[in-house]
């Protein structure tokens, strides 16, 4: 018994000890900032990162979408591996990696879901000096409550106390105001006004201007001049996630592949399908859904936007199709319009795009890009194949969103 409680003492007094230690690490970053938000976390850490480091401050930043990275204070990009799967716990980690390299500021990505983890988080692991929140939109619903206004705060949990928050929400700006105030926090809400189609068709790929403008804004809270935060915005290797637009003649035909995977809630992804392919007429858009077993309620909500959207056919694939058919003909999707695929090569998920398309089709892959095989992923690669040697991906020119 004796044993027993002195093992316990010196395993709380260790604890003490390493926590005092991490709060020592986090002290001497001067510039710690926290992102968090329903959508565009991972674009607008690695913009802020890039923005950070063309204006000479030295940064370390951490990202956590669809393939989690550790970003170094030159740009070069560690992988981060995950033996136990996804726990909050590495968020203290990535502040040992920091001390190795001396670095002026850290970016890190919020990597909690439940509001009581986002807490923990902020208050006992990072405890920023600047906060971002993207946006706040229904995803996540069954952790973070049933309502928008419930999202945003939990979303809230990240403002930190007598510091400073950044954040493009529009809807329910004024209860992240409210919170900010009880936390003397000071509050600014940008909108993308000052960003030039010009600008973002300096990106290789499509970004937001909301993303951009708030990265520009965090990099002039700390005194980089915004030429040079832009230029290394521009210059810098996006999220694997990031919305891409990959054009594809083949035998006659001209097929515009989007990959969207990243946008998996069902607003941001009626959003970015609206934005690439609302002003289309006479061309097939074809959307593609990829399922996970394990997210049969995420595909449901997906069906249920897609019914507001203007599209040609809609393909299921993934892990679960017979139960998303099965929803989609209850919700109304037309049995003409429906092709249930399941998991076949991906090739031959390209060849019934190319069977589909008349002269000219705009094929969305939108849901999960994950799953046990890695479905969606495999999907993005074999549009990304059928580039033909010379040709580069393209971008879609400079789209605002």
């Amino acid at each position: 018994m004796t044993i027993l409680i002195l093992a316990t003492v010196i395993l709380i007094l260790n604890w003490i000890w390493e926590y005092r230690r991490h709060l020592r690490k986090v002290k001497s970053i001067p510039i710690r900032i926290h992102v968090n938000g329903t959508r565009g976390k991972s674009s607008v850490t690695r913009l802020i990162a890039a923005g950070l480091r063309a204006g000479g401050i030295r940064t370390i930043a951490k990202t956590t979408g669809t393939m989690p990275r550790v970003i170094m204070p030159d740009g070069r990009e560690a992988a981060v591996i995950r033996l136990m799967g996804a726990n909050i716990i590495e968020q203290k980690y990535i502040f040992r990696e920091a001390e190795k390299h001396d670095v002026q500021a850290i970016v890190i990505e919020c990597m909690a879901v439940n509001p009581v983890f986002q807490w923990i988080t902020e208050r006992k692991f990072v405890q920023s000096t600047i906060s971002v929140i993207t946006n706040c939109r229904p995803d996540h619903l069954d952790q973070m409550g049933s309502t928008v206004q419930s999202v945003t705060m939990c979303l809230s949990n990240t403002i930190p106390a007598n510091g400073i928050c950044y954040t493009a929400e529009n809807k329910t700006f004024t209860i992240l105001e409210n919170v900010a105030k009880k936390r003397n926090a000071r509050i600014h809400q940008i909108r993308p006004k000052d960003v030039s189609q010009d600008e973002l068709g300096g990106f290789s790929y499509i970004e937001h201007a909301e993303n951009v403008q708030l990265a520009l804004a965090v990099c002039a809270e700390v005194g980089v001049p915004r030429d040079a935060a832009l230029h290394g915005m521009q210059t810098a290797s996006p999220d694997p996630g990031a919305l891409r637009k990959y054009f594809i003649p083949d035998r006659g035909k001209s097929i515009h592949f989007y990959n969207v995977f990243a946008a998996n809630d069902p607003s941001s992804t009626a959003y970015i399908v609206k934005m690439v392919t609302g002003h289309l007429t006479g061309v097939e858009k074809i959307i593609i859904l990829n399922s996970r077993s394990d997210r049969l309620f995420r595909s449901q909500q997906l069906v249920d936007a897609i019914l507001e959207l203007d599209y040609s056919y809609l393909l299921l694939t993934g892990e679960i199709p017979e139960k998303v058919e099965s929803y989609a003909l209850d919700a109304g999707v037309p049995r003409n319009k429906l092709i249930t695929l399941g998991e076949p090569s991906p090739d031959h998920v390209y060849d019934k795009v190319w069977e589909l398309s008349n002269k000219e089709s705009h094929v969305l892959g939108i849901g999960n890009i994950a799953g046990r095989i890695q479905y969606g992923a495999q999907i993005v690669a074999q549009f990304k194949d059928k580039i033909k040697p010379g040709k580069n991906a393209q971008q879609q020119g400079a789209v605002s969103g």
